[in-house]
């Protein structure tokens, strides 16, 4: 796994860090009013771009889903020299999101160890459990298909996770389950994270809030988006 610079701290405090380390850090004071505008102004632009991506033809998600694979391929080729041997989260699309499971596929076959989410317990970290083809799916949260319960709960070394937007300074809209969210600040520095949207998600800022963690890449079909250098 890549040697993260253990000087880099969060912009924000982690989502539901008093639970994963009860007493850690005093609640910090919170303008609701704020929160309350930014939560309207993030559904709005939600359902704008998820009606974008719902617009587009099947030919063009499919041609979207190719490109994202090898820019995929590239990244991995160039950062973790391929991820042979890795834990390598990736997900279950549904609606419109774009399908990478053929490369779940070829990853599998090249060495590395597939894991994909699962929401078992509301308002807590997601789960990750292997996954390889034949596995036998089962229904869970929203009806996503996930790995069944017995299945080897394990720690990725790099993630992928849908988005729906981002801005430059690195942060996420996601579908407002936060659950992601959840995900990014219980894995702390542990996983490189890696969202994936379309490239007509780019929004000039989130409005980050307490919970917002920034993310290690954003990858869309032209590539590798360019975030703020953490320090």
């Amino acid at each position: 796994m890549s040697n993260f610079d253990a000087s880099w701290r969060y912009a924000s405090s982690p989502c539901l860090a008093p639970e994963i380390a009860p007493g850690y850090f005093d609640p910090p004071a919170v303008d609701s009013k704020q929160e309350r505008d930014v939560a309207r102004w993030r559904k709005a632009e939600r359902a704008r771009l998820r009606a974008k991506c719902a617009a587009l033809s099947v030919k063009c998600r499919q041609a979207v889903g190719a490109s994202l694979v090898g820019h995929l391929r590239d990244l991995l080729a160039d950062r973790f020299r391929g991820a042979r041997g890795r834990v390598f989260s990736a997900y279950w699309p549904i609606n419109c999101e774009p399908d990478l499971r053929g490369l779940m596929v070829e990853l599998h076959a090249g060495g590395i160890t597939i894991a994909l989410p699962s929401v078992e317990r509301k308002a807590a970290p997601l789960v990750f459990r292997r996954w390889a083809p034949g596995t036998a799916m089962v229904r869970g949260h929203w009806n996503i298909p996930v790995p069944p319960r017995d299945a080897e709960m394990l720690t990725p070394d790099i993630a992928l996770a849908p988005l729906v937007g981002w801005d430059n300074e690195g942060y996420r809209l996601g579908y407002g389950g936060s659950y992601f969210d959840r995900m990014l600040a219980a894995l702390a520095r542990q996983t490189f994270t890696i969202e994936i949207g379309f490239q007509s998600g780019p929004l000039s800022s989130i409005y980050p809030q307490s919970h917002d963690v920034p993310l290690d890449e954003i990858l869309i079909e032209a590539g590798v988006q360019s975030v703020r250098q953490r320090t």
